[in-house]
C-alpha cells in the first residue's frame, strides 16, 4: 500500500495574486452569449473568448505569471520552453515584456503561422528551434538544454505558477456571469487550464459540472483517469495540435482526477466541421483545440437543456493553409467524402458510362488517379467522390458492383487511406 501524499492544488489567494500580476497584460476576455448554439441545444450557451487575447490564446496567463516570478539569477541564465505553438507565443510575448532572453523549441510540423507569430511577439528576445515530430520531441530537447545550460524551463502546463495563471479564467467567468453556471466545457491538452479552472470552481461554485474535452486521437487525460494513474500514450494524432500530448502533467492529472465531473473525447472530423460552422455562420475564426468545447455539446444535448453552459474557446491560431485539410476531414466525418479503387474496363466509353450511369446527378469526382492496367481487361483508378447526401453511398456501391466497376472501398483501410488525406 502506497503512502498518501498531499497533492498540490492552487489556493484562491494564489489565483487572485496571479490575476493582479496579469492585470494590464492578459485581457479580461468577453463571456459572450451565443444565440446559435443556445437555440440549437435549447439552453443558454456562453463563450469565454480566450481567442481574443493579444496572443490569440489563454497561454499568456500561465506563461507570464510563471516568468514574472523568476529570480534575478534565473533571468540572467535565460529561459527555455517547448510548445506546439500557443504556449510559445505566450512565452515569447512574456520574454519581450519582461526583457528575458528565451529559446523556444517547437515540433517541426507546427503551422508556419504560429512560428511567425512567436518571432513577432518575442522580437529579438527569443530564438525558435524546430525539432522532432511531436510536442514530446520538442520537450525532451528543451529539457536537455535546460539541464546543460542551467536555463529555467517554462513548462506549458505542469507548473504551479502556470496553473494559477490559467486559473484566472475561472475567476473571470464567475465575475462575468451572475446566474448559477450548470456546466463548463473546457479543452484539455496537458491539463493546465482544466486543472486551474476546475480548482477555482470547486472553491467558488462547487455545483458546476466541469467537463474536460480531448481530441479522440490524443486521449491522454481520459486514459490516465480511466487507469487511475498518469499514463503515457504510445502514439497520438497531432491534428488538434494545441491539445495533442502523449502525457498530461502530473500536477494536472492529480487535480483533474478529483475535480472534473467527466472527461470525454470528440472526433477530429467534428472539430473540423465546428471550425467551418463558426467561420461560415458567425465569422469566428478558431483553431482545432479552440473548437473542442463546442463539439462536446452534442454529447450532452439532453443534459444541458434549459441550463447555463460555458464553453471555453481556447485559441484562434489557425493556419489558413490547413483549410483544405479541415474541409476534407469534415466531409469524411459527415460521411460525404469517399475513396474507392474503381476497375475501369479497357474499352472506349467506360469513363463516360461511370459518370452517366453510376454517379448520381449531384455526385462530384474530387480525386482521380489512374494507376495502371491490372490485367488485359481492366485498369484501376483511385477515385474520390463527394456526395450531397450520405444516404446515397449504398446505392452508389450497388451500381458499381452491378456494372463490375467496384474494386475496393478505401475509407475504412487506414494503411492505404493515410496516403490520400
Amino acid at each position: 500500500m502506497q503512502p498518501t501524499t498531499k497533492t498540490y492544488a492552487p489556493t484562491l489567494a494564489a489565483v487572485k495574486t496571479a490575476a493582479q500580476t496579469l492585470k494590464g497584460i492578459a485581457s479580461v476576455t468577453p463571456l459572450s452569449y451565443n444565440d446559435y448554439y443556445s437555440k440549437q441545444y435549447n439552453c443558454h450557451v456562453y463563450l469565454k473568448r480566450e481567442d481574443l487575447q493579444q496572443v490569440r490564446s489563454y497561454k499568456i496567463r500561465g506563461a507570464y505569471n510563471k516568468m514574472a516570478s523568476l529570480t534575478e539569477t534565473q533571468i540572467e541564465n535565460e529561459i527555455v520552453c517547448a510548445s506546439a505553438g500557443n504556449h510559445a507565443q505566450g512565452v515569447a510575448l512574456s520574454c519581450k515584456l519582461l526583457q528575458i532572453k528565451g529559446t523556444i523549441f517547437m515540433p517541426t510540423p507546427t503551422p508556419k503561422q504560429k512560428i511567425e507569430q512567436v518571432n513577432m511577439f518575442g522580437e529579438n528576445f527569443v530564438e525558435v528551434v524546430l525539432i522532432g515530430d511531436t510536442f514530446d520531441d520538442a520537450y525532451h530537447a528543451a529539457m536537455e538544454q535546460s539541464e546543460q545550460l542551467n536555463k529555467t524551463f517554462i513548462h506549458p502546463f505542469n507548473d504551479e505558477k502556470v496553473i494559477e495563471g490559467q486559473a484566472t479564467i475561472g475567476l473571470e467567468i464567475l465575475k462575468q456571469l451572475e446566474t448559477p453556471i450548470d456546466y463548463v466545457f473546457v479543452p484539455v491538452g496537458g491539463g493546465g487550464l482544466s486543472a486551474g479552472l476546475s480548482s477555482v470552481f470547486k472553491m467558488l461554485s462547487p455545483n458546476t459540472k466541469i467537463i474536460g474535452v480531448e481530441p479522440k486521437g490524443a486521449p491522454s487525460m481520459s486514459t490516465s483517469i480511466e487507469n487511475d494513474r498518469n499514463t503515457t500514450l504510445k502514439n497520438i494524432e497531432n491534428f488538434v495540435d494545441g491539445a495533442a500530448v502523449k502525457r498530461v502533467g502530473d500536477l494536472n492529472f492529480a487535480i483533474c482526477k478529483e475535480n472534473l465531473h467527466q472527461m470525454i473525447t470528440v472526433d477530429e472530423g467534428e472539430v473540423c466541421q465546428t471550425i467551418l460552422d463558426l467561420y461560415n455562420k458567425q465569422a469566428i475564426v478558431i483553431e482545432p483545440a479552440g473548437a473542442l468545447s463546442l463539439c462536446a455539446l452534442s454529447q450532452y444535448a439532453d443534459e444541458i437543456k434549459d441550463k447555463n453552459v460555458v464553453c471555453v474557446i481556447s485559441g484562434s491560431n489557425n493556419d489558413i493553409t490547413r483549410t483544405a485539410e479541415i474541409k476534407e476531414r469534415a466531409l469524411l466525418y459527415a460521411n460525404l467524402k469517399h475513396y474507392f479503387i474503381i476497375k475501369f474496363p479497357q474499352r472506349a466509353g467506360a469513363l463516360r458510362e461511370f459518370v452517366a450511369e453510376i454517379l448520381g446527378p449531384t455526385d462530384d469526382i474530387t480525386h482521380f488517379e489512374y494507376t495502371k492496367k491490372t490485367n488485359r481487361e481492366n485498369g484501376a483508378a483511385v477515385v474520390g467522390l463527394e456526395l450531397k447526401n450520405a444516404a446515397d453511398l449504398e446505392t452508389l456501391i450497388t451500381k458499381m458492383k452491378l456494372r463490375n466497376f467496384y474494386g475496393d472501398y478505401l475509407n475504412d483501410k487506414p494503411d492505404l487511406f493515410q496516403f490520400l488525406v
